[in-house]
């Protein structure tokens, strides 16, 4: 019979702690939950005997060897081991080539785990205390260390995701037809969907429905970070959470005893990249990458959209959501399950490792339910990169076949945006754009994406203006006439509304 690559364990851990004493070294949360996804497994000695243990990117505390302290806590002597780059896609990416590591006979039994502390260091901060774990420069890094953005980005501040995020809902907007408010209330019922999930997740940051209105409102306590987007509507990167899972082929499972119930296929995989950088992508409500590596994951496991019970779509902001639903045909309200967590806002977006959780989460929910299938995507940056799973407790019904994600990658390549250009002059218009605020509630920056009458792209900012940025909060400004100049002393664009 084919060893067909299956997840037997999974281990969840969200230390919720109200001061740095309560801290637990990454580590130690990586070696816990690696532990309960033995004993999930029902074979709690399985960890001696894995030959892989992978961990994903941490942001919150580094290691010179991460998966070696791991591999040392938990008693294993791995002869492979591999730890990667920054990436909200890298757990997904991880399962899928572990998984073509196991059909192929390379690797027997693998942990993958990931953890962040970044509660605990913000606790730390505020009460002036300092951690005494080990710590050092990772001495190895597995993927493309590239940073997400370039350096005519960085000059015009657009360089974080809270930034980046709400120029995609802009543009998605604008396509769908919707006015400003109208929006908003789009926004507000689709979150409201993903914190009602969140509430009755034991493992949630913050277990706490909202309603949509809720989630829209500005006030104090949910002020604008960057239009259109709320607080509410934003990862919540400061929390403390580690998950992990254990893989090996389905022979493997049956001769450790492993019970078939326990068993979670990963039936299919995809994973492509779309243009590096946002001045780059071929537009701003859509991902060429994101459909090209679900519709690989679907087809290889010989199912359709139609065919899958449940979603974890990813969820940093609202308009990743967007994406996903744009690639695979569907809309905010489709009455499926779109998150199994709760989503980055609500679960708790421990930094690279999110998708951990919503496969560990996955695994729970097909176990419970065999004949249900499930997609789960991640994506790293800034929407750059993609990675995509269907997950079944029951089994492939033939061979399982990995297509070499470098195919699926040149047809991406091959669609590629309008020509960028750094010094821009002339008339313009503005094809998405944001009003980034500060923590007073007060608008400071205005970042533009545009065309110039050649077709051409450019980024700029607009005037410090006030009056200008809270207009842009109020009105339509996608497709807004205007002009734009370059200041060579700064080497940044001014675009200025009509």
């Amino acid at each position: 019979m084919p060893n067909y690559p299956v997840l037997i364990g999974a281990g969840q851990l969200t230390n919720r702690l109200e001061s740095a004493a309560e801290a637990i070294e990454p580590a130690e949360m990586m070696a816990r939950v690696a532990r309960a996804a033995a004993e999930d497994s029902e074979r709690p000695d399985i960890l001696s005997q894995a030959d892989s243990v992978q961990v994903v990117g941490m942001i919150s505390w580094q290691y010179g060897d991460a998966p070696g302290v791991l591999a040392e806590r938990i008693g294993a002597s791995p002869s492979h081991t591999l730890y990667t780059a920054v990436g909200g896609e890298t757990p997904q990416r991880l399962v899928n080539d572990t998984a073509e590591a196991i059909a192929a006979g390379r690797t027997r039994i693998a942990l993958l785990a990931g953890g962040e502390a970044m509660a605990a260091r913000r606790l730390a901060r505020k009460e002036n205390v300092k951690f005494g774990w080990p710590r050092g420069t990772p001495q190895s890094i597995e993927g493309d260390t590239r940073m997400g953005f370039s350096d005519v980005e960085a000059r015009h501040g657009a360089t974080l995701p809270a930034r980046i995020y709400p120029m995609f809902e802009n543009a998605i907007r604008a396509h769908l037809g919707h006015g400003i408010e109208e929006h908003q209330r789009h926004l507000g019922a689709l979150c409201s969907r993903f914190a009602a999930v969140a509430a009755k997740n034991r493992h949630a940051w913050f277990p706490e429905a909202h309603a949509p209105e809720e989630i829209t409102m500005v006030r104090p306590d949910n002020r604008w970070v960057c239009f259109p987007y709320t607080k509410l509507m934003n990862a919540i990167i400061e929390v403390d959470q580690a998950a992990a899972v254990i893989m090996t082929g389905s022979e493997t499972a049956r001769e450790l005893g492993v019970p078939e119930e326990k068993w979670v296929y990963l039936r299919g995989c995809g994973q492509a990249n779309d243009n590096w950088y946002i001045s780059e992508r071929v537009n701003y409500q859509s991902s060429p990458a994101i459909k090209t590596a679900a519709s690989r994951a679907l087809s290889m496991a010989g199912l359709g959209v139609s065919d899958i019970d449940f979603f974890d779509l990813y969820s940093c902001f609202p308009s990743a959501v967007q994406l996903g639903l744009d690639a695979l045909g569907l809309s905010t309200d489709d009455p499926r399950d779109l998150t199994v967590t709760g989503g980055l806002p609500y679960f708790g977006g421990p930094g690279n490792n999110y998708v951990m959780h919503s496969i560990a989460t996955t695994i729970e929910r097909l176990r419970a339910s065999p004949g249900q299938n499930a997609l789960v995507t991640g994506l790293g940056w800034f929407a750059t990169k993609h990675a995509a799973g269907v997950y079944s407790a029951l089994p492939p019904a033939g061979e399982w076949r990995r297509t070499d994600p470098a195919a699926d990658q040149a047809a991406v390549d091959a669609q590629p945006g309008p020509r960028f250009v750094l010094g821009a002059d002339g008339d313009a218009t503005v094809e998405t754009y944001t009003v980034c605020f500060n923590r007073e509630g007060d608008p400071e920056m205005g970042i533009v994406i545009g065309r110039l009458a050649s077709g051409e792209r450019f980024i700029a900012n607009t005037p410090e203006d006030r009056e200008l940025l809270w207009a842009m909060t109020g009105d339509e400004f996608v497709g807004r006439k205007g002009s734009v100049a370059f200041d060579t002393a700064p080497g940044k664009n001014l675009f200025t509304p009509e």
